[in-house]
């Protein structure tokens, strides 16, 4: 704002206004004209990518994120030697932003941001799990770029009060001037990777910067990928230091015109000493060194300027080295304006002693993180056991709550049934395994042990029909307990009919909410039992009226 007048600039500061003076940019009254202003800064470093903004104005919001310097001045060099680089081989260069704040962010969304100037990148606080202390904890040293500690404390303490999050017992701010510290102190027995993925999903320790490189190109707004946000600040770049060279090589050779006048004096100089005594003013004495020796205008006046100790000989010396040094920067000069590989090495000279000056390590670590906080990463890992009576009430109950008994133990309790209802299955699992659901109709359904009513060991739960979209008449058979579908086996199936039939697990990896059909049967036939196999096993089947059949699980037709 025009208010701040003055400000004390650092050594990279600084590096924006370089050759200011030497009209490298263009110049325009300021908001009263009382004086001129740079329409746009020389900028050694392009400070847009390295600093990034953020802004709305005019309606029309940009936000660009930060990068870090090494990083764009290699990109940048690599797109001067490549001006045809691809998007790839120049991210192998600049690798994505790089917040001064630190943190993590995922690959997920950088190239995207820069191969089209707008996308969304995840960015999370960096914590560790500290157990040395009687209870365990997480320490946040780093906290997303743009996010306010005070309002990150705030909110967890908002949850932790909401019981949303119920095993942080305490919050503290350690932060001081060697740099930030937050410790969430966790109650005996809690999971701190648990309660860390509750932090990042429900607080701003991760969030979202939506990138969105909105430039102003020729008076007029732009959506500008990577490449081509680099390539204008070279252009422009490349513009200043061609108007600098301009410039210099004009007062190269003014100054150089002004040595040669010199030099002529110099060597001429009792005649000219002569020439001025008898002239009776000013004026007159430079209209005769401009007759006698052919001098300019300016070279006279120049003579007429000079004090007498510079007509000493050691004067002259230095005034000749001086020409012959000027000579030589002309000649540099002007091979920078007549070459345009030479300009561009200039640019990319001045930007690798940019990078070597002000260049850091990179701040913000990259990796792959999820796309999101999944509901299986807010649920402690732990044993369940489920049971499902008869008249279809399901429930699951904590393992802790079933104590072990000696021999001669009378036994507990599982369930409070209706007086007609009893158990027909119990199984233990951990809260992150799969239930398979399977029907006498034949059909498979699938729930997470979590998703089921968890209720205390004598309550009765919840009736499977308000978990699954069971027809009126559709019972369940069988309920089995799965970890991972990847892992090698079979499920046999058997009907009331006699029909067997085994499929491997994997085929039931996805299974949505309207269910499967997991075995075609005949009309009148119903899915009496399925079962986990090796694939090697024996199978036997028995009848109610006590007949049974033995057989290699091989035999049965897949």
């Amino acid at each position: 704002a025009y208010r701040y007048t003055e400000a004390r600039l650092t050594k990279v500061a600084e590096a924006l206004l370089n050759d200011i003076d030497k009209e490298t940019v263009d110049l325009r009254e300021n908001y009263d004209g009382t004086t001129s202003e740079p329409e746009v800064l020389p900028s050694s470093f392009p400070n847009l990518l390295v600093n990034g903004a953020s802004g709305i104005a005019v309606g029309m919001a940009t936000n660009i994120a930060p990068h870090n310097l090494n990083e764009i001045v290699d990109g940048l060099v690599a797109l001067i030697h490549d001006p045809d680089i691809s998007l790839d081989a120049l991210m192998t260069h600049v690798k994505g932003p790089d917040f001064p704040t630190g943190g993590i962010i995922g690959t997920e969304g950088i190239r995207q941001a820069y191969e089209t100037g707008r996308g969304s990148i995840r960015v999370r606080g960096r914590a560790r799990i500290d157990v040395s202390g009687a209870k365990p904890a997480i320490v946040v040293t780093e906290i997303p770029y743009q996010v306010n500690k005070t309002s990150l404390i705030q909110t967890a303490a908002q949850l932790v009060r909401s019981k949303k999050i119920e095993d942080i017992s305490n919050i503290r701010d350690e932060s001081d001037r060697q740099g930030m510290r937050i410790v969430f102190e966790l109650k005996r027995g809690a999971l701190p990777e648990l309660v860390l993925n509750q932090l990042y999903k429900y607080t701003q320790l991760q969030s979202t910067f939506a990138v969105n490189n909105v430039l102003i190109v020729g008076r007029s707004p732009r959506l500008l990928p990577l490449k081509d946000t680099m390539r204008q600040y070279l252009d422009h770049r490349a513009e200043v230091i061609q108007r600098r060279t301009e410039y210099e090589l004009r007062k190269a050779r003014e100054r150089a015109h002004v040595l040669e006048g010199y030099l002529i004096a110099l060597d001429n100089l009792d005649e000219v000493i002569a020439l001025i005594r008898r002239s009776p003013d000013g004026p007159t004495a430079r209209d005769g060194l401009m007759e006698r020796f052919g001098l300019s205008e300016a070279q006279a006046q120049a003579v007429l300027d000079m004090r007498l100790q510079r007509l000493t000989g050691l004067e002259r010396e230095k005034i000749q080295n001086e020409y012959d040094e000027l000579q030589a920067l002309i000649g540099r000069l002007e091979t920078i304006l007549g070459d345009e590989r030479e300009l561009w090495a200039v640019v990319e000279a001045e930007l690798v002693d940019v990078r070597e000056r002000f260049g850091d390590a990179r701040r913000t670590t990259i990796g792959r993180l999820s796309d999101d906080i999944g509901k299986e990463d807010l649920i402690a890992e732990e044993p369940m056991v489920v049971t499902l009576t008869r008249g279809g009430y399901i429930k699951r109950t904590a393992m802790s709550a079933y104590r072990a008994q000696v021999r001669g133990g009378r036994g507990i309790s599982a369930q409070r049934a209706k007086e007609d209802d009893v158990n027909s299955l119990l199984l233990v699992g951990s809260t992150h395994d799969y239930l398979l659901f399977f029907t006498d109709r034949g059909r498979v359904y699938r729930e997470k042990i979590y998703d089921l009513p968890e209720a205390e060991r004598a309550a009765r739960g919840s009736h499977v029909r308000n978990l699954l979209p069971l027809e009126d008449d559709e019972t369940v058979q069988t309920v089995l307990s799965i970890k991972d579908f990847d892992a090698d086996g079979y499920f046999v199936f058997a009907t009331r009919k006699g029909l067997v039939k085994r499929t491997q697990i994997r085929e039931y990896a996805n299974i949505n909410a309207a269910g499967l059909i997991a075995i075609n049967l005949v009309e009148g036939d119903e899915l009496e039992a399925v079962r986990v196999t090796g694939g090697r096993h024996d199978v036997v089947l028995a009848t109610r009226d006590g007949q049974a059949i033995r057989f290699e699980e091989a035999a049965v037709r897949e």
